[in-house]
C-alpha cells in the first residue's frame, strides 16, 4: 500500500469549492455496479473450492443465506400437521390417496400418495410437479402424445397422455412410497391463486401495509416472505409428512421433479439433510435460472446460483437431465465443474447427466428412465426400472377436496388469507428471534449484506489524490478502492494539521459535498470536528455525488427490465442500493483501518439526515471497529418502506428486528437521536467527548 507521505507529493489544488471532485468532470467513477443489473438470464458460472476447508465454509455461508432469502431461518415453528389420508384408489400392484395437511395453520398442502403393495418399510421419493397445465391433473392430448412416440419422447400412449402420473406409478411399482404435492396456485392448491403465484405482474395498493400486508408488497419482502419461500416450506413439511408414515423408511429419501419442480429439488435437497438421492430436471445450469415468480426470492441468487445450489448436495447421489432449452449448454458449462466437485470428494460415480438436447423442455421417458436406473441404484431399490402401461386416474380420483373434506373458502383464500398467513408467519419469527437475540440476528444480517469489517481490503488511488491547505487544515480528495470487490468510493477528508488520532466519519445525504457549506467551508459541524483535533471523513456513497450526472437523483433505486413489479427479479440477483452503500462505508473503515502511517485510534460515525440506517448497518457489520456512533434515525423503520424502489429498500431485514436490531448488533457508545422521544445534548459534541 502506497503511503500517506506519498500522497502528500502529489499535492495538486482543488477542482471546486463546494462540491470537491476526484474524477474528472463528466466522468464517473470505474465501479463495477455501474454495470447493468444482472437478471435471471444471466451467466451463472461456478468454479469448484479451492479446498475442502473452503468449501465447507462457503457451503454454511451459502446455506444461510438460502434460508435467509426465503424466510426460514429460523425455520417456522412445526405446527401439528393434522394430515388427513382419504380416498383409496385399488390398483393391481399399487395403490392411491387423497392427502391434506397442514404446513403451517390454516395453510394446506394437496397431493397424491403412491404406494406399493409389498409389505414392509420403503423408501420414499417427493414428486414436485413443476410448471405443467394443472399441475398434478396434467393431461397431454393424444395427438401430442402420438408424435412424441414417433420422436421416442414417448412409449406408451396412456403413459405418455398422463407423465407425471406415469412417474409416481412406476416409482410405486418399483417399491417406493412417492407423495406427488401441489405446487402453490395448481390443481387442489387453491388458496392462493395461480394468477398471484406464477402470474404476479403489478404491485397491489391494497397489499402494502404497516401491518397485515399481503404477499410480493415492501413489507411482505423486508420480512423475506415470498411464494418461492412458502412452496419451499411445503417442500419441508412434506418431508414429514412422508417420514411420518409407518411404512417409509426413513434414511432413504428421494426426490425429483422437473422444471419448477427441478428447482425445488436442488432447493429442498441443499437445505434438509434427510435427503439422500437428488434428481433435478432441466433447471441446473449456468443459464436462466428459473423465470417464475415461484422459483424466485429477494437475495436468493446474489452471488451465486444454481449450479452452486447443486453442488451443496455433493456428496450425495445427484442426477440432472437437460434439454433443449435453457440446460442445453449444462454438458460443457455446469456439469464439468459439479464432476470434479464430486471427484474431489471421492465419489464421481455419485453426479450423472443425462444430456438429451434433441427433445424440448421435458420430463419425458428417456429422462424418467435415466432418473429411474439412477433411483433405483441409489435407493438400493433392486427393481425393473422400466414403465409399464397402466390405467390413468381420472381428476376425480385425485382431487383431495369432497363433501367430507371441502376446499377453503372466504377469508381461508385469496388477500384475506395472505394477510393471515403472513401475520403468523412474521409473529412466529419474531419470537423465536427474541429468544435467541444475536444468535440468531448477526448471522442473518451478515447473510443479507454479505459483507463484513474483517473480510474487506481498501486502498486510496494515488493517481486521483488531491491536497489542498487551508489556514490549519488540509482539504484532501481521492478515490478509495476496494480491488477485490472492483468499487471505488470518491472520498474527502478535512484534516487538521494537529491530528489526535481520531476520525470521524461524516454521511450525509449529498455524500462528500455534504462536509462543505454553499461557500466551499467546512460546514458548523465539520468545523467542530476539526477543532477538536479530529479529522472528518466524507464520501460519494453509491449513487451518491460523482455516481451520478448532472440532473440524476438515486430515486427510483435501478431495477432490471423485466416489466413484471417482483422485487425478487432485482433484488434476487442483484444487492439493494441500501446494501451497496453500507459496503461503501465498510470500504471507508478498512481503508482507515488499514492505512500505514496515520493510525486512526477512535473511529466515529455521524448521520444525521435520512443516512443514519446506513450508518447502523455499517457498524453492525464492523466488528466492533467502530468506537462512537450518533445518528438521528427520525423513527425510520425498514418495515415502513413503501416502494420496493425506494433506495432505502432493503428485503428481509425487518424481519431482524428493523432498524433497532442492527443497531444493538453494534458494539461502541452510542447515541441515538429521534427514537422514544429523546431530547439529548448536540450529536457532534457527544460524539467527540467519547
Amino acid at each position: 500500500m502506497k503511503t500517506f507521505a506519498f500522497f502528500l507529493a502529489l499535492a495538486t489544488p482543488l477542482l471546486a469549492a463546494d462540491a470537491p471532485r476526484v474524477t474528472a468532470q463528466g466522468q464517473l467513477p470505474d465501479d463495477v455496479r455501474l454495470q447493468p443489473l444482472k437478471d435471471l438470464d444471466g451467466y451463472f458460472p461456478w468454479s469448484p473450492p479451492s479446498s475442502a476447508t473452503a468449501w465447507t465454509a462457503r457451503a454454511e455461508q451459502l446455506r444461510m443465506q438460502m434460508r435467509v432469502a426465503l424466510g426460514i431461518f429460523p425455520e417456522p415453528t412445526k405446527t401439528p400437521l393434522n394430515a388427513v389420508v382419504h380416498g383409496r384408489v385399488e390398483r393391481e400392484d399399487f395403490t392411491v390417496e387423497r392427502v391434506i395437511f397442514e404446513s403451517m395453520p390454516g395453510f394446506y398442502v394437496t397431493g397424491s400418495l403412491f404406494c406399493p403393495k409389498t409389505p414392509g418399510k420403503h423408501p420414499a421419493v417427493l414428486c414436485p410437479h413443476g410448471h405443467w397445465a394443472n399441475g398434478r391433473f396434467y393431461t397431454n392430448a393424444e395427438a401430442s402424445v402420438k408424435k412424441d412416440i414417433e420422436k421416442g419422447a414417448e412409449a406408451l400412449l396412456a403413459n405418455g397422455s398422463v407423465p407425471l402420473q406415469a412417474r409416481c406409478v412406476t416409482l410405486a411399482r418399483m417399491g417406493c412410497v412417492v407423495f406427488h404435492f401441489d405446487m402453490l396456485g395448481n390443481a387442489d392448491s387453491v388458496q392462493l391463486p395461480a394468477e398471484l403465484v406464477h402470474g404476479f405482474k403489478k404491485q397491489r395498493a391494497e397489499a402494502a401495509a404497516a401491518k397485515d400486508w399481503a404477499l410480493f408488497s415492501p413489507q411482505a419482502e423486508s420480512h423475506a416472505q415470498s411464494i418461492m419461500g412458502l412452496q419451499t416450506w411445503n417442500s419441508i413439511r412434506a418431508l414429514d409428512f412422508v417420514q411420518s408414515l409407518p411404512d417409509v423408511d426413513g434414511s432413504r429419501i428421494g426426490v425429483t421433479g422437473a422444471s419448477g419442480g427441478g428447482t425445488q429439488t436442488f432447493i429442498l435437497s441443499a437445505l434438509d439433510p434427510r435427503v439422500t438421492v437428488s434428481a433435478p430436471c432441466v433447471m441446473v445450469g449456468t443459464a436462466m435460472q428459473g423465470g417464475c415468480t415461484c422459483e424466485n426470492a429477494s437475495l436468493l441468487r446474489v452471488n451465486t446460483g444454481n449450479v452452486e445450489f447443486a453442488a451443496l448436495f455433493a456428496p450425495k447421489p445427484l442426477h440432472m437431465t437437460t434439454a433443449n432449452d435453457w440446460t442445453k449448454e449444462m454438458a460443457t458449462k455446469g456439469f464439468p465443474e459439479l464432476s470434479a466437485h464430486w471427484a474431489a470428494m471421492g465419489v464421481p460415480e455419485k453426479v450423472k447427466l443425462h444430456n438429451r438436447i434433441e427433445f424440448p423442455h421435458n420430463y419425458n421417458l428417456p429422462s424418467r428412465l435415466a432418473v429411474y436406473a439412477f433411483f433405483n441404484e441409489h435407493l438400493a431399490l433392486n427393481a425393473n426400472a422400466g414403465e409399464r402401461e397402466f390405467k390413468p386416474l381420472s381428476k376425480a380420483e385425485l382431487t383431495v377436496w369432497s363433501e367430507a373434506h371441502p376446499a377453503p373458502a372466504g377469508d381461508a383464500t385469496g388477500i384475506a388469507f395472505e394477510r393471515k398467513l403472513c401475520s403468523w408467519w412474521k409473529d412466529d419469527a419474531a419470537k423465536q428471534i427474541a429468544a435467541a437475540g444475536e444468535n440468531i440476528t448477526r448471522p442473518a444480517v451478515e447473510a443479507i449484506f454479505q459483507r463484513t469489517l474483517a473480510g474487506e481490503k481498501a486502498i486510496m488511488d494515488h493517481s486521483t489524490f488531491k491536497k489542498e491547505k487551508r489556514g490549519d487544515f488540509f482539504v484532501m480528495t481521492g478515490l478509495i478502492e476496494n480491488q477485490a470487490r472492483k468499487e471505488a468510493v470518491p472520498a474527502l477528508f478535512i484534516h487538521p494539521k494537529k491530528w489526535n488520532g481520531r476520525t470521524v466519519v461524516v454521511l450525509t445525504e449529498k455524500g462528500k459535498a455534504g462536509l462543505l457549506g454553499p461557500d466551499g467551508q467546512p460546514t458548523d459541524e465539520v468545523q467542530r470536528i476539526i477543532a477538536s483535533g479530529a479529522s472528518a471523513m466524507g464520501a460519494d456513497l453509491f449513487m451518491q455525488g460523482e455516481f451520478l450526472f448532472s440532473g440524476q437523483t438515486d430515486t427510483p433505486a435501478r431495477k432490471v427490465k423485466n416489466p413484471r413489479e417482483s422485487a425478487a427479479y432485482t433484488h434476487g440477483y442483484n444487492h439493494s442500493l441500501f446494501a451497496q452503500r453500507t459496503h461503501d462505508v465498510l470500504s471507508v473503515l478498512a481503508f482507515i483501518r488499514d492505512h500505514p502511517d496515520h493510525r486512526t485510534t477512535h473511529v466515529g460515525i455521524i448521520a444525521l439526515d435520512a443516512t443514519a440506517p446506513i450508518a447502523a448497518a455499517a457498524r453492525a457489520l464492523a466488528d466492533g471497529s467502530v468506537n462512537t456512533l450518533a445518528v438521528d434515525t427520525k423513527g425510520f423503520r425498514f418495515g415502513k418502506v413503501n416502494d420496493i424502489r425506494d433506495p432505502y429498500f432493503q428485503p428481509a431485514i425487518a424481519r431482524y428486528g428493523d432498524l433497532p436490531g442492527l443497531i444493538a448488533l453494534g458494539k461502541g457508545a452510542q447515541l441515538i437521536l429521534g427514537e422514544n422521544n429523546q431530547q439529548p445534548q448536540d450529536a457532534t459534541t457527544w460524539l467527540l467527548a467519547q
